[in-house]
C-alpha cells in the first residue's frame, strides 16, 4: 500500500475527507443483537448493586438506631368518661343449711321431698336417737356437777375476806398478827347490833285481851336512870307458872338504843289499858338486837387485819383478809372445764335436734337422703335448704375503682343469655391479693322470686364504678409512670415552645426534643382513655409514641 502525501494546510480537511471516504466494515444482525444483550446485563447488574447498597445502608440504620421514628401526638380534649367494673362469679343462695348427723339411727317419718318450699321451724324428719339423748343427759349431768364445784370455789375465794355481815359493834375480837394460819372455824369476833335493845317480859294471863302487837310501852332502865319509849313486837301465848301458881304469857318488847344500854341491863315495861297501868311479873334483862359469831369459813394465811374491840363497822366492811394462790388456780381450772362442759351440753342438744329436726330456715329442699325405715349412719348429710329467692354473687374490684363502688348500686348481671338486676350488697375495705392481682371483694345481691337463677352456677356482672362529665380527656397511653423521687407519679411529655412552669426533670427518661415532662393527676379511665384532673389544659399537644418509618414497609 503506498503513502498518499497530505497537502500543507489541508491537514484537517483531508482528515474528515478521510474520514467520509474510508468507514468500517458493516456489522452483521447477530453481533448487533449480542451487544444488545450486553448492556441489558450491565443496567441490571447496576440496578442490583444500587438495591443492595440500599438495604445494606438500612440495615447499618436499623442495627445502629439510626432510623428516623415519627413522633405521634394526642391533644387534650373535654367529654365524658365511665369507668365500668366487669366480671364473674358463681351464685350461691344468700341463705343456706344443711344437716348431718352426728351419731347413727334409724328413720322413722319423714315430713318433706325434694323441692318442697318449707318455713323455719317446720318438721323434717325423726329418727331413733336413743343414743343422742343418754349423750345429752349424761353431758348436762357433768355440767351441774361441774359447776357447782365452781361455786364453792367462789365462795372459798370470797371467804378469803372475812367482813362485817351488817351494821354494829365488835366485841371480843381476837388478835391476829401478818403471816398468822388460820385454820377453819376460828373465831374472829362477835358482832353486835346494839341499835335496837330488846326486852322479854312475862304478864298475868288476866291481861292477855288488853295487851297486842304495836301497842306502845314504856321501858325503865333503872341503870341507865331512863324511861324509854318501845312497842310490843309478839305475843307468845306460853304458859309459865310462876312459883305463886299464876299463868304468864311472853311479851317481846323492841325498843331504840339511844347509845347507853347494853347486854344484861335490868328492865321493865309498864303498859296501859283502859287507863290502867299493867305491869309485868318481874322485871327481865336487855338483850342485843342480833349477836353473831364471826369465824373463818376457810384456811389461809392473815394478809391484812382490821379488827378492834368495840369498833363500830358497817355492813360489808373487810374485817380480816387471808390469802391463798391455791384458791385462783383451781377456780381458773374449774372455769375452763364448765365452759367445755357447756360447749358439750350445747353440741349434745344440737345433735339431738338433728334427730327431730325442723327447719332452720325459710327456703326450698334442695336434697333429701333419707327414707322411712333406712338405717343412716353417723355423718350423713340428710337434708339441704336453701333460701334461693335471694342470691349472692361474690365480685372482685380493682383496687383503681374501689373508692367508686359502694353499698346500694346498681349491677347488670348476666346467667346463660338471662339478663337479672343486682345491688352492691357490701365492699370489703381489706384488699386481697392473688395471681399477681389486687383486689377487693363485694358482694352483690340478686332479687331471684321465681327461682330461674340457679344456685352454683356461673354468672358475669358490669356496673358502672363511676363517671365523669364535661372532663379533660387523654388516650391512656399519655400518661407515663415514672420514679419521682422515689415514689411512682404521673407525666405527660407536653409539646410547648419553652419550658413550662410545672415541667420536671426526669433521670433515665428520655423526652422528646420540644417536650417537657409536665406532672398530672388523673381520675378514672376506661380501656381507651384516662381523667386527666390536673396538670393540663384543654387543646394542649402531648406526647403519645414513637413510630418508625419501617412500620410503613411491607417487609424487607
Amino acid at each position: 500500500m503506498t503513502e498518499k502525501s497530505v497537502p500543507e494546510g489541508k491537514t484537517g480537511q483531508a482528515v474528515a475527507a478521510q474520514t467520509e471516504t474510508i468507514s468500517a466494515p458493516p456489522v452483521s444482525p447477530a453481533k448487533k443483537k449480542k451487544k444488545r444483550k450486553k448492556i441489558k446485563r450491565i443496567i441490571i447488574l447496576t440496578v442490583v448493586v444500587l438495591i443492595l447498597a440500599a438495604g445494606g445502608f438500612g440495615l447499618w440504620k436499623l442495627l445502629f438506631h439510626e432510623e428516623e421514628m415519627q413522633i405521634l401526638t394526642d391533644f387534650v380534649y373535654r367529654g365524658s368518661i365511665t369507668s365500668m367494673v366487669e366480671g364473674s362469679g358463681v351464685a350461691r343462695a344468700k341463705e343456706s343449711a344443711s344437716i348431718t348427723l352426728t351419731a347413727g339411727g334409724k328413720v322413722l317419718d319423714v315430713y318433706v321431698s325434694e323441692g318442697d318450699f318449707v318455713h323455719k321451724g317446720d318438721p323434717l324428719y325423726r329418727i331413733d336417737s336413743t343414743d343422742a339423748e343418754a349423750a345429752l343427759t349424761a353431758a348436762q349431768k357433768t355440767l351441774s356437777n361441774y359447776e357447782k364445784e365452781l361455786n364453792a370455789l367462789y365462795d372459798a375465794y370470797d371467804d378469803l375476806t372475812i367482813k362485817a355481815p351488817y351494821t354494829g359493834k365488835l366485841l371480843d375480837v381476837k388478835k391476829f398478827s401478818v403471816g398468822d394460819d388460820v385454820s377453819v372455824g376460828t373465831p374472829v369476833a362477835t358482832l353486835v347490833d346494839d341499835a335496837k335493845m330488846r326486852l322479854t317480859q312475862y304478864f298475868s294471863y288476866a291481861y292477855e285481851d288488853s295487851i297486842s302487837v304495836g301497842q306502845t310501852v314504856q321501858v325503865s332502865v333503872p341503870a341507865a336512870m331512863a324511861v324509854l319509849p318501845g312497842k310490843v313486837e309478839e305475843v307468845n301465848k306460853v304458859k309459865r307458872i310462876a312459883p305463886e301458881g299464876s299463868v304468864l304469857f311472853a311479851v317481846k318488847i323492841i325498843l331504840d338504843n339511844p347509845g347507853t344500854l347494853t347486854e344484861k341491863m335490868s328492865a321493865t315495861a309498864v303498859l296501859k289499858s283502859g287507863g290502867e297501868e299493867i305491869y309485868p311479873y318481874e322485871a327481865g334483862s336487855l338483850e342485843y338486837n342480833r349477836t353473831t359469831t364471826i369465824t373463818a369459813k376457810v384456811a389461809g394465811p392473815v394478809e391484812w387485819v382490821g379488827l378492834l374491840d368495840y369498833a363500830e363497822v358497817s355492813a360489808g366492811q373487810v374485817l380480816l383478809r387471808l390469802g391463798s394462790e391455791d384458791y385462783e388456780e383451781q377456780i381458773a381450772s374449774k372455769e375452763l372445764q364448765v365452759q367445755k362442759a357447756r360447749e358439750d351440753v350445747e353440741d349434745a342438744a344440737e345433735a339431738l335436734g338433728k334427730f327431730n329436726a325442723v327447719a332452720p330456715i325459710d327456703g326450698t329442699v334442695l336434697s333429701l337422703s333419707i327414707s322411712i325405715g333406712q338405717e343412716v349412719a353417723q355423718g350423713t348429710t340428710v337434708v339441704n335448704i336453701a333460701n334461693t329467692n335471694v342470691m349472692m354473687v361474690d365480685a372482685q374490684v380493682d383496687e383503681r375503682n374501689i373508692n367508686y363502688v359502694k353499698a346500694g348500686m346498681y349491677v347488670d348481671l348476666d346467667q346463660w343469655g338471662t339478663p337479672y338486676g343486682g345491688i352492691v350488697d357490701s365492699v370489703s375495705m381489706e384488699g386481697k391479693y392473688e395471681n399477681g392481682v389486687s383486689y377487693f371483694p363485694a358482694v352483690i345481691t340478686v332479687d331471684n322470686p321465681d327461682g330461674t337463677m340457679m344456685s352454683g352456677s356461673y354468672v358475669t356482672y358490669r356496673l358502672v364504678a363511676s363517671q365523669s362529665d364535661d372532663c379533660l380527656l387523654l388516650p391512656i397511653q399519655c400518661v407515663k409512670y415514672v420514679d419521682m423521687g422515689g415514689q411512682t407519679g404521673t407525666v405527660v411529655f407536653l409539646k410547648a415552645p419553652s419550658r413550662p412552669e410545672n415541667a420536671v426533670d426526669l433521670e433515665s427518661v428520655e423526652v422528646p426534643d420540644g417536650f417537657y415532662a409536665v406532672p398530672v393527676t388523673v381520675g378514672i379511665s376506661d380501656t381507651t382513655n384516662v381523667e386527666i384532673k390536673e396538670g393540663l389544659q384543654e387543646g394542649d399537644e402531648v406526647f403519645t409514641q414513637y413510630l418508625s418509618q419501617s412500620a410503613y414497609m411491607s417487609g424487607w
